[in-house]
């Protein structure tokens, strides 16, 4: 794939902001057209540098476990647990990390039934070392929304 260009950084950002934005939108937004910014979105996905589109919902409320899950992996990257995590809806963010940890998962789950399951089921892939789980007590600064 060649470098990005400020073109498909600005389909990027705006994507981040905004995955179901149509398209004639998104090709005005950045000053090129439909077809031509088609192109490119699918060149974006083809590459790996857009690997999905996902609702975001919910914050964290009364009666949810929130936790995150600590992931050191046997090796990187590792997509088939990128892909078990997605498949969760209770899991809100992922985050590839350096140092001692590699992944840093943040879950919202209704209870600690559910919280175990999906620690349980990610613990047991073959791609993961070790997982270690943190429950939150208490957000005393929360900024993401």
């Amino acid at each position: 794939m060649k470098d990005l260009d400020d073109k498909d950084r600005a389909i990027l950002s705006i994507l981040t902001r905004d995955a179901k934005i149509p398209l004639k939108t998104l090709a005005g937004r950045i000053g090129l057209s439909r077809s031509a910014t088609s192109e490119r979105v699918l060149m974006l996905e083809r590459a790996g540098i857009i690997r999905g589109y996902r609702a975001d919902v919910g914050t964290l409320e009364d009666g949810t476990v929130g936790a995150f899950l600590m992931i050191n992996l046997v090796r990187t990257p590792a997509p088939r647990v990128l892909d078990q995590l997605a498949a969760y809806p209770e899991v809100r963010r992922v985050s590839s990390i350096g140092g001692q940890l590699d992944l840093v998962v943040e879950v919202e789950a209704p209870s600690i039934g559910r919280l175990n399951t999906i620690r349980d089921s990610v613990a047991l892939l073959e791609e993961v070392d070790d997982l270690t789980t943190a429950i939150v007590l208490r957000r005393d600064i929360d900024r993401t929304g």
